[in-house]
Formats: structure tokens, sequence, C-alpha cells
């Protein structure tokens, strides 16, 4: 009997770009004209129904006119598709166009198709390239960036999936304007989040030109996707794998995601995330960890943004309690939460630990006085 090691060590460099703009369609293609994914001449695009005519059709039709050959794949809009289901129903679409491992998927629309299209990728052939093209402002915020690809399941959220890195993120301002305004709130919370954890300074910016936000004014959109890029960035880059820094993302997650599921999806992600945020800026205050006026900041600024700020009344507490189990820094079955220090930081609980265990009996009276 004899043992032989195997030498695998490698050193990957997955580095890409995120740009931001307006109209970035032609800038997709002459990037791939010049070589972003080498040679490679066949292109799955990713889309979902609500995407699939404003963005995912004119893509797929100017990669077809600049001699690529390339095909749409669409699956029904909404976080309920987030599934192994509808990724299989994908894989085997493409497994019957002749797809293989020459080819790269483009993700052409919010967090549920970067998500998904991002895990098709990771495993389709055992790995291929692909390229987010982000058409709303949640995955400008949060989804498009950072290489979390994942399905929901009926037991959790985001717990199927890997990390995986895009060759390029495209943010195109543009298509806000064709968002249903309730899209455009859901992903403020998101980027409310981003300034909690991070910066101070963008919070009272956001707070300040709340007005132009909404309204979808040029120079705010540019600048509001712009800090959102570099305060995930700089989370990102020094904990890829979520292996303690990472879980500030987190923040307002625990209960957001738990109200999302337990809403049955009649609450958007962001509006989830949004009562999240409330409950967290509550438990913050409770523990010691923000003033009075600060907690009442951060709720006074997602009610400016029109993002709700309670519990709905068709929600059951009792139920939305039990889920928060389910998510994922939940460690030897304790609850754990990420809690913010004042305005624009987190707290560090010891070096390298971002998250806090929380008995049961104070989350539910936290979401009882929401």
């Amino acid at each position: 009997m004899g043992t032989f090691q195997v030498e695998l060590k490698k050193v990957v460099d997955d580095s890409y770009e995120i740009e931001v703009g307006f109209a970035l369609e032609d800038k997709l293609i002459a990037d791939l004209q010049d070589g972003l994914v080498g040679k490679i001449h066949k292109f799955a695009v990713i889309t979902d129904s609500n995407v699939k005519d404003l963005y995912g059709e004119p893509i797929l039709h100017r990669l077809q006119d600049a001699g690529y050959q390339a095909d749409l794949f669409v699956f029904e809009a909404g976080e309920k598709s987030k599934t192994r289901q509808t990724k299989e129903m994908i894989e085997d679409a493409m497994l019957e166009k002749q797809y293989r491992r020459d080819c790269c998927v483009i993700a052409v629309g919010g967090g549920v198709v970067t998500d998904l299209a991002g895990f098709v990728a990771g495993t389709y052939g055992r790995g291929v390239p692909f390229i987010n093209y982000a058409t709303t402002l949640l995955a400008a915020a949060d989804a498009s960036v950072g290489g979390k690809t994942a399905v929901d399941t009926p037991l959790a959220t985001n717990l199927i999936g890997m990390f995986n890195q895009p060759e390029k993120v495209y943010l195109d301002i543009a298509t806000w304007k064709t968002l249903p305004k309730r899209e455009v709130i859901s992903g403020l919370a998101e980027t409310i989040k981003h300034a909690c954890l991070g910066s101070k300074e963008f919070f009272y910016y956001l707070d300040e030109h709340m007005e132009e936000i909404l309204s979808l004014q040029k120079e705010a959109c540019e600048h509001i996707a712009e800090e959102n890029c570099k305060i995930k960035y700089h989370v990102v880059m020094k904990d890829e794998r979520e292996s303690g820094l990472r879980e500030v993302l987190n923040l307002g997650h625990t209960v957001g995601r738990a109200i999302e599921t337990v809403s049955d999806y009649q609450l958007l992600h962001g509006e989830a995330v949004s009562i999240g945020m409330v409950a967290e800026a509550k438990l913050a205050y409770r523990l010691g960890y923000v003033t009075e006026q600060e907690r009442d900041a951060v709720i006074a600024l997602l009610d400016k943004a029109e993002l709700p700020i309670r519990i709905p009344e068709y929600i059951d507490r009792d139920a939305l309690v039990k889920k928060l189990y389910t998510d994922k820094k939940v460690r030897d079955g304790k609850l754990r939460f990420v809690i913010q220090k004042g305005i624009g930081d987190i707290v560090e609980f010891e070096p390298g630990v971002f998250a806090t265990p929380i008995e049961e009996q104070v989350a539910r009276e936290i979401i009882m006085s929401i």
C-alpha cells in the first residue's frame, strides 16, 4: 500500500471590470469583439419574462448581427423562479441546442437572473465564463457584484450555490427608466444598507438627494451606482468567500429574507430587507451600538425612500420567528445577527467575527414591535 500526493497549487486571478453607464448594449458587443471572452462565438443569453422584450431580445439580435451564434433562454420572472428546477430547465434547453464548454453565458436582468445564470455558468460543462448585464437598481446595488450565485429551496434561501466571478459587469442605468417605480424603490433598500454599514457620508447624501434619486436624475443615479460598487468592493476584496467580513453584507437580511419567504414573495426583496433593516436598527439600539437618534435616522431614511417599515398584517409573526432559523448565519442552532455601529460602520465582536448570537426571545420581541 502507498500514497501518491496530487499537487494542485495554483493562483487564480478573478479580477473583473464593472462598467457604469447608459445604453451599454453596443459596448458589450464591442468588448466581445475585442476579446473579452477570448475566441468564444457561442452565447447563451439568459433572462426572464419581464426583461425578454426590453433587453434580452435586443442584445440577442445585436450578437447575431455581429456574427455570433446566440440563443435566448427565458424563465418566468420573480423570486419564485430562483429554484433548482429552473436551473435544470435552462441547462436542459442549452444541452438541446448543443451548447458545450465553448460557450459563454450572458445574464440580462435583475438579481434573480444574475444569481441563477451565474450558478448555471459555474456548473455547466464544469464551468463556462459569464457576463452580467444588470437592468435593475437592486442588481446594480447587490446581486451582480461579488460573485455569489445561488438558488432557493423551500427550506432555505441562497444556501445552494457557489462563488463564481463574472468576466465583466455592465450596470446600464438607462434601464432603470423602464422599471416600475416599486422596483426602483426596492433597489434602494440595498443602497441604504450599504450606507449604513460602510459610509456615513453616503447615508447623508441619500437623505439629502432622495427626491432626485426617486425621479431617476442622471447624476444622482450614477453616484449611487458607483458608491454601491465601491462599498461592496471593499468588503468583497477582503473576503471573497464569506469567511468573516463579508457577513456584514447580510445586514438586515436575517429578518428580511425570512419576511420575504413568509410573505410568499408578495414583498419584493428590497421591501423585505427594508423591514429587516428596521428590525436590525432596533436591535442595535437595544444592544447599545446605535443611539436613539441614529436608530430613528435609519428608519426615517427607509421611510423617505418610500420603503415599508412595518411588517404587513397578513404575515404570521410566529411563522416568521421560526423562519429565522433557516438563515445561513445560524450556527449550532443559534440565531446570529450582523449589527451596525452608529451609521457607516459594523460591530466586529472579535477579530474577524461580524455576527453575534441573539436569543430567540429577543428577536421575537423586536419582531413584535414592528
